[in-house]
């Protein structure tokens, strides 16, 4: 079940890196930490980590940091949609994944940073926009206002 195990990400709230993973099946904790330190994904110190998570779960101090960066990210969607472009993935979280025209990528890039995700067809790519706590949304504003105007 794809639910069983989950990833709760840190940099968009200002951690300084780390993910929370989450695992809601009891079956797939059983040998957990010991799969990480043969695979080498176990960091000496890791528990220093948690602490970031601990804090950002206290008092919903999480949801407030990563509300900025989600409610950027919905703008973006927004426009896109409004636009007539379909999205990748259905995501209400701080990454959206539009499919684009390539002319649009190649204007846009001119101005920003963002992923390439994958080429859809001749003419379309999805992209990554990701946001975060730090993201400007005077720059998300440009990046509507240019988005909307494409093909005007």
């Amino acid at each position: 079940e794809l639910s069983d195990i989950f990833y709760i990400g840190g940099t968009k709230v200002g951690a300084l890196f780390g993910e929370a993973v989450v695992i809601s099946n009891p079956a797939y904790r059983q040998d957990f930490r010991y799969i990480i330190k043969q695979r080498g994904g176990m960091l000496a110190k890791g528990r220093l980590l948690g602490i970031q998570f601990e804090t950002l779960f206290t008092d919903g101090l999480y949801f407030e940091i990563s509300k900025h960066a989600v409610d950027l990210a919905m703008k973006i969607r927004k426009a896109c949609e409004e636009k007539g472009f379909a999205m990748q993935y259905e995501s209400y979280t701080n990454q959206q994944f539009p499919i684009l025209p390539n002319e649009l990528v190649v204007e846009l890039r001119k101005k920003y940073a963002f992923y390439t995700w994958q080429k859809v067809d001749e003419d379309h790519t999805s992209v990554r926009f990701c946001t975060s706590w730090a993201t400007d949304a005077e720059n998300v504003e440009q990046l509507l206002a240019d988005i909307r105007a494409f093909g005007v």
